[in-house]
């Protein structure tokens, strides 16, 4: 998915990968960045990703930030990091959502000036991740939900006031989610 939110003059794409082996972090993310100079590109563990809007308001969020210089970090990745995770600490962020070497399935974001300029970033990214593209680790399963539920601390109390009918979960987790990471902004 490639979209350019609003009136925010950049794009923002999102994809998943399975199968993934990083053995070293901090070497991979060097290649990436070397690989890469013209987008800013975020690494997620894909196992606590509530959905692709997961991502993509936290991307949102954090270009808001930097438009209106509310941002908390000077990087614009790390920021869609902080948001993601609804954290204002890089660490505790890195920590609950990062990449780490056990990571198997990983969410890519990456935001740039141009449609194609994002396009080209995560036709990079796909060539240097060591996995093969599947975006349904995006998705919010049955076997992520308690532990999205865990990480963002929402309680079933408040599952069940969202819920506007039975069987519709997963919908109420992501909504409740993308509330967290909104809540950021208010922070402070």
């Amino acid at each position: 998915m490639t979209k350019r939110p609003g009136d925010v003059n950049k794009y923002v794409a999102i994809a998943g990968f399975r199968n993934v082996k990083i053995r070293d972090v901090n070497h991979f993310l060097e290649s990436v960045r070397r690989e890469i100079d013209e987008a800013h590109v975020q690494f997620f563990d894909a196992k606590l990703i509530a959905s692709q809007q997961h991502l993509y308001f936290a991307a949102l969020n954090a270009l808001k930030a930097f438009e209106k210089k509310l941002n908390i970090s000077n990087s614009l990745a790390i920021e869609v990091l902080l948001y993601a995770s609804a954290q204002r600490q890089i660490t505790k962020a890195v920590d609950m959502l990062g990449i780490k070497p056990d990571s198997s399935q990983v969410a890519v974001l990456v935001i740039a000036e141009t449609k194609q300029g994002a396009d080209i970033a995560l036709e990079a990214v796909s060539k240097l991740t060591s996995g093969e593209r599947d975006d349904h680790v995006l998705e919010l399963t049955d076997e992520k939900f308690e532990g999205v539920k865990r990480l963002f601390g929402i309680s079933d109390l408040e599952i069940e006031a969202k819920l506007k009918k039975e069987g519709l979960e997963r919908e109420a987790l992501v909504d409740l989610v993308i509330e967290h990471v909104a809540l950021l902004a208010t922070q402070s």
